[in-house]
């Protein structure tokens, strides 16, 4: 991957891994849908607060977006609660995220009881 080519290809690769539209991006990330589309042709750049926005939407590291990293979240990639987490949807992200939730507040509640 070319080095002035990389955060766009990323941004569009992690996009549509989440299975997001540019404007299901822009509502999540409260950006125009045509600033998305500016940043994934490169025509224009993002500033930090929105590359910062770009990277919580997206569930990735601003580090993967820019080359600095080839690890997209951050997360131990032998970890097997984890292993599979970046090749979801956002969709299906959400959905594990509330059964993990699910199961904190279970377990804190059989520790009070």
């Amino acid at each position: 991957m070319e080095s002035k080519n990389i955060f766009q290809e990323r941004l569009v690769e992690a996009r549509k891994k989440r299975g997001l539209s540019q404007d299901e991006l822009a509502n999540k990330t409260k950006l125009q849908a045509s600033a998305i589309s500016h940043f994934e042709t490169g025509s224009r750049k993002p500033s930090f607060d929105n590359l910062k926005r770009l990277a919580d939407a997206l569930e990735i590291t601003s580090d993967y977006l820019l080359g600095r990293t080839n690890d997209p979240s951050g997360i131990i990639e032998n970890d097997p609660i984890y292993r599979d987490f970046e090749n979801l949807t956002a969709k299906d992200r959400d959905t594990a995220r509330d059964f993990m939730k699910t199961l904190v507040k279970r377990s804190k509640k059989k520790e009070g009881t």
